[in-house]
């Protein structure tokens, strides 16, 4: 295979262990354990807000962590469930059922391998910052919103899945408040927002789990009259502490059209929230990510969780944060984490059962604090209007419909906006009489050579790209000079980097509309690309090859002798 098209997979795992020493195993050993248990309680309550047992939420933070640290592009991104992908879970299991979440997950997973394979790994980079910030804020509020029941112990059962219905209801039964739920929930926050203060090394979520957990089931054995409270157990029953062995699902063309808008999210939002982890975390440690490898990880990953029942992995920002910051910066510590997690699923699930649901609520309302980003909101609005009516657009969007319609129309909203701001860039000029071959460049302050053009030419320059936009643009500009009938056209294309099947059809119409009225076109400063393009869709044969100059000079010779002779 040419080496231009092989496929850009290397994972950071092996050239990270090719210099491996005991020190550096001991400094990922102890960020691994850190992280393994950070993640917990997150894993957990992901779990948990998405639909699913927390169960499955350690099975995928288990074996997505590993499978991320193992084949991804970063040397210290931490995979796992996160809140990003609460709102779309929860909504996928409402319409399919888990069986829904398995295909869709899978084909997720592999639209991201594919993204990789194909070297797209930069591009996702380019989707617009307040289109991101915009549905991050509005998952945000979703998590927030879906805390509530369980945070003031409302006893809510079939809470409808959209936002607004959703508020409906809860407000029509705040009066159901139960203290000592809302009291637990309380405490849990204010330990989690204050354990920082006292060591930034502190997992705030897991004391606040360890320390509320503890004294719950004090205060149910001792004044159980007064104080009772649903817990993990309660809700899920008892759970297995073992990973089920793998299982299949069944494929259809059916239900992979039904599923494919899903899986399409799943795919977009893992691969923006994986990449923007790994662009901070390469900030912190100078280090460089290559981005279709970690595509291709975060793909394997979710097309191997649906097999244990997983729901959707990407890379975590928190998580990834907290490896660097106790030492982490191979792969390592990401596998480490993994097998703290599976050490403590294997020997400590029976623990969790007795969790209060209104400490996880609690964990979860501070994740959707983090994720809103509101001080990155107020920066966005003293940016220009375009990208505050983005921000707000797909903000809504998410909130009130759904995050599959917010990441499809933010994406093409981003096409829009590119489109936008390379029209607003790229102008079209005309000369006449005389023409500064040097202006535009670096030359034009110390380098004149200006050049006489003839009466009946006219000089057109395309300054960017000649895509459909600009195509269009210049079709209505050339209409409108249609009425002076110049004997030559000279379209100068020194700036035209690519030239587009809509560039080249309207070039095609301006060249034999131009020579039904007896009037020469000529292009100038055509690069090789361009010039290869013009030649497959036959422009040179229209035209005449030696109409297509390299040189503006030699154009305008060209076009003054035919003037001349014409006149």
């Amino acid at each position: 295979m040419d080496m231009k098209y092989s496929i850009d997979f290397r994972p950071k795992l092996f050239s990270a262990l090719r210099d491996y020493h005991m020190g550096r195993l001991k400094e990922d050993v102890v960020a691994g354990i850190v992280v393994g248990i950070v993640a917990l309680p997150l894993a957990i309550a992901f779990g948990i807000a998405s639909g699913v047992s927390p169960t499955i939420g350690l099975i995928t933070a288990i074996i997505g962590g590993f499978m991320v640290s193992f084949f991804g592009g970063n040397s210290v991104q931490i995979g796992g469930p996160t809140g990003a992908f609460i709102v779309i879970v929860y909504n996928i299991i409402a319409q399919f059922g888990l069986h829904g979440l398995a295909i869709a997950t899978f084909m997720a997973g592999v639209i991201l391998v594919l993204l990789g394979i194909f070297r797209l790994g930069t591009i996702i980079k380019f989707i617009p910052y307040p289109i991101v910030v915009g549905f991050t804020a509005g998952i945000a509020l979703t998590i927030f919103s879906t805390q509530i029941n369980d945070f003031f112990g409302l006893g809510l059962r079939d809470i409808p899945g959209q936002f607004l219905p959703k508020w409906g209801m809860y407000f029509k039964n705040f009066g159901n408040i139960d203290l000592a739920t809302l009291g637990t929930a309380l405490v849990a926050l204010l330990i989690i927002v204050l354990a920082p203060r006292v060591s930034k090394k502190l997992p705030g979520a897991l004391i606040a789990i360890v320390a509320v957990t503890a004294g719950s089931y004090l205060l149910g054995r001792l004044c159980p009259e007064w104080y009772s409270i649903e817990t993990i157990g309660d809700r899920f029953g008892t759970m297995a502490t073992d990973i089920a062995a793998p299982h299949g699902f069944a494929l259809n063309m059916a239900t992979i059209n039904m599923l494919l808008p899903s899986a399409f999210t799943i795919a977009v939002l893992g691969a923006i929230e994986s990449l923007l982890s790994a662009t901070v975390a390469d900030g912190v440690t100078g280090s460089r990510t290559n981005s279709n490898t970690e595509l291709i990880g975060q793909g394997i990953a979710n097309i191997t969780v649906p097999f244990f029942g997983g729901i959707p992995v990407t890379g975590a920002i928190a998580r990834t944060m907290t490896n660097i910051t106790n030492g982490g910066r191979t792969p390592v510590a990401g596998i480490v984490h993994a097998l703290v997690l599976l050490l403590i699923f294997l020997f400590l699930m029976p623990l969790i059962n007795y969790v209060p649901l209104a400490c996880l609520a609690a964990v979860l309302m501070v994740v959707a604090y983090n994720m809103s980003g509101w001080r990155t909101i107020i920066g966005i609005f003293h940016a220009p209007k375009s990208d505050i009516s983005v921000l707000i657009v797909t903000f809504l969007l998410t909130v009130i419909f759904d995050l599959t319609i917010a990441i499809e129309i933010g994406l093409l909203l981003a096409v829009v906006l590119f489109m936008q701001r390379v029209m607003e860039n790229s102008e079209i000029k005309v000369y006449s009489e005389k023409l500064d071959v040097a202006e535009g460049t670096d030359l034009s302050t110390s380098h004149h050579e200006v050049l006489n053009v003839a009466h009946g030419v006219s000089v057109y320059e395309i300054d960017g790209p000649f895509f459909f936009g600009i195509a269009t643009k210049f079709e209505e500009l050339m209409r409108s000079s249609m009425a002076e009938k110049p004997k030559v056209r000279i379209i100068r294309m020194r700036k035209v980097s690519f030239i587009d099947a809509t560039g080249l059809h309207n070039l095609e119409i301006l060249i034999k509309a131009s020579q039904k009225e007896g009037i020469h076109v000529v292009l100038s400063g055509v690069n090789p690309r361009v010039a290869e393009s013009l030649r497959q869709a036959g422009i040179d044969k229209l035209i005449g090859a030696d109409h297509i100059c390299d040189h503006i000079s030699k154009a305008i010779v060209m076009a003054n002798q035919i003037a001349v002779t014409q006149g």
